[in-house]
């Protein structure tokens, strides 16, 4: 068992709590029972960090609690914790429906936006180069293991949306301002949905790319949150698809 925190083993895994040591090194760090489980269904966890003797295939690194609090992201740190394999992928996928997040900031919207588009089959999930962090431990918590399930990636979104428009789909930007009800817009064999940062909503060269600006109508308030407009998107096209 390690116990002290000087460790050269823990001293390396204490690096991946930063974003560019992650980038660096090609791996992260995931906490707690659950996303541990979904991690090794999907084939992703390169070792087990546990404070409590564990059988398992994978190498594991037995800790003290001491040595688990320092690693943990949480206040009160589970017993369990796993090094993961990050997905440098960065390739489209041949599919028909994608969802584009372009600069969101927010990990609990992404978050939610993530696991939306794994309950509404949607075959990938692209992220601007300006998005939070996927491995971020927050955005982690609140993806609950739906990217261990879903295609995502980052990407350029001037690059991909013309390629994506080359191969057949339909691009559907999200605002306000030139935008039409939802429920007027074609549905398509091939749909993105495209949502924009939080406080600026989406970037005017990417809404010039789109096919057609969409919005929910809503009443008595200015505009929804990002994950909920986005999670309507998703659920409407997917409904009557």
């Amino acid at each position: 068992m390690i116990t002290s925190t000087t460790n050269n083993t823990i001293k390396m895994l204490i690096k991946l709590k930063q974003k560019k040591y992650r980038d660096e090194l090609g791996y992260y760090l995931i906490e707690g029972e659950h996303l541990v489980a979904e991690a090794l269904k999907a084939d992703q966890v390169e070792c087990l960090i546990s404070t409590k003797p564990i059988s398992s295939d994978l190498s594991v690194i037995l800790v003290s609690e001491e040595v688990m609090a320092k690693l943990a992201f949480t206040k009160s740190p589970q017993t369990i914790m796993a090094k993961c394999v990050i997905n440098k992928n960065k390739e489209l996928i041949k599919g028909k429906r994608y969802l584009i997040l372009d600069d969101l900031q927010d990990p609990g919207n992404i978050g939610t936006l993530i696991r939306t588009a794994l309950a509404f089959s949607i075959d990938q999930v692209i992220l601007s180069n300006r998005c939070v962090d996927l491995y971020n431990d927050k955005l982690l918590r609140s993806m609950q293991g739906a990217n261990f399930h879903i295609n995502c990636i980052y990407s350029d979104l001037n690059k991909v949306i013309p390629v994506l428009k080359e191969n057949g789909v339909f691009i559907i930007g999200s605002a306000l301002e030139n935008g039409i009800d939802i429920k007027k817009i074609p549905i398509n064999e091939k749909m993105a949905y495209v949502v924009g940062n939080e406080g600026n909503g989406m970037n005017a060269e990417i809404l010039a790319k789109c096919d057609q600006i969409g919005y929910i109508p809503i009443k008595t308030i200015e505009s929804l949150n990002v994950a909920i407009a986005g999670s309507i998107m998703m659920y409407y096209f997917n409904g009557n698809d």
